[in-house]
């Protein structure tokens, strides 16, 4: 776990947020290379590329307060922080083990002090990616519609890149500590420092005697997502040339992606909202799948524009 990776002018830089940044500016680049391969404007896609960082952070950003089961500590923070319990510190030194580890601004140590903005601080981690994806797919629509670009086969290039950003900011979310597992024994158990996200929560159900101890051995499944994209993207790539109607590679990432979604969030361990038993993310994830299937059957009888 490496919480901070390094510093620029006295300030902090957030391995999740630098990590993130790195993906999407692969991401961008690659899908403007793609789009230049098949003769269409690169430009519009970095265009779209940086509309679709702007809104994913938001959006993303919005469904963490609500759904990831923090809301109320944000609320706390600006109403009454002394009952955000769990995550005050009681000493300077803890404060310095605590300082840059936390997935948001409510792990920051001034527990004491009203933060009303600090729901609104991303860079600081917590964003869920469901959040991302439902605000970015209608207004990258509208975009390309406005540009006059085909929609479909932008959402293919997307279908190929998205896993690929993916990858990075769960790369992130390891170094940073959030997003981790269950706790397990097994061989691919990954342990975090004392104070980190998996500490604190394991000494809150009573599994640690302190939260100044190391975790027990977790689940990363912050890793098993970023393999399971990276095998994603190279599925998407390869199907790129081979699709038989645009949009099919898009539906085909979020085909899998939500299968894969459905089956990490079993190993989580950190508070991710639930319904009737499934997470937040298991529901967003049936539902795209429902929603894929439709799709597929709409525009399989479509043939591509380019191949």
């Amino acid at each position: 776990m490496i919480p901070v990776f390094g510093e620029v002018f006295g300030e902090p830089i957030p391995a999740y947020f630098a990590l993130l940044m790195v993906g999407y500016t692969i991401a961008i680049l690659f899908a403007a290379h793609l789009a230049k391969q098949l003769k269409l404007d690169k430009e519009i896609i970095i265009d779209l590329g940086l509309l679709s960082l702007i809104v994913g952070v938001a959006g993303g950003r919005i469904l963490h307060v609500l759904a990831d089961g923090y809301f109320w500590d944000y609320v706390h923070l600006c109403t009454d922080p002394a009952q955000v319990v769990w995550r005050t510190v009681s000493t300077a030194g803890e404060c310095s083990h605590l300082s840059g580890t936390w997935i948001d601004a409510a792990r920051e140590c001034h527990a004491a002090e009203r933060d009303c903005l600090a729901w609104a601080k991303f860079w600081n981690g917590g964003l869920a990616y469901y959040g991302g994806l439902l605000a970015v797919v209608p207004t990258s629509i509208w975009f390309l519609r406005r540009e006059r670009f085909p929609v479909g086969i932008a959402a293919d290039l997307a279908g190929v890149v998205a896993p690929i950003g993916i990858v990075f900011g769960r790369l992130g979310c390891f170094f940073g500590g959030c997003c981790f597992g269950l706790h397990t024994d097994g061989a691919l158990g990954v342990s975090f420092p004392p104070y980190s996200p998996a500490s604190e929560a394991q000494f809150r159900d009573g599994l640690l005697a302190s939260k100044a101890l190391a975790s027990l051995p977790v689940h990363p499944t912050q890793l098993y997502e970023a393999i399971g994209c990276a095998l994603i993207a190279v599925v998407t790539f390869h199907r790129l040339s081979r699709r038989t109607f645009d949009g099919q590679v898009f539906l085909v990432f979020l085909a899998a992606y939500s299968v894969l979604r459905v089956l990490i969030e079993y190993a989580r361990a950190d508070d991710r909202g639930a319904l009737a038993g499934l997470s937040t993310s298991q529901w967003i994830s049936l539902f795209i799948l429902g929603g894929v299937a439709w799709m597929w059957q709409r525009l399989d009888t479509q043939p591509s524009q380019r191949s």
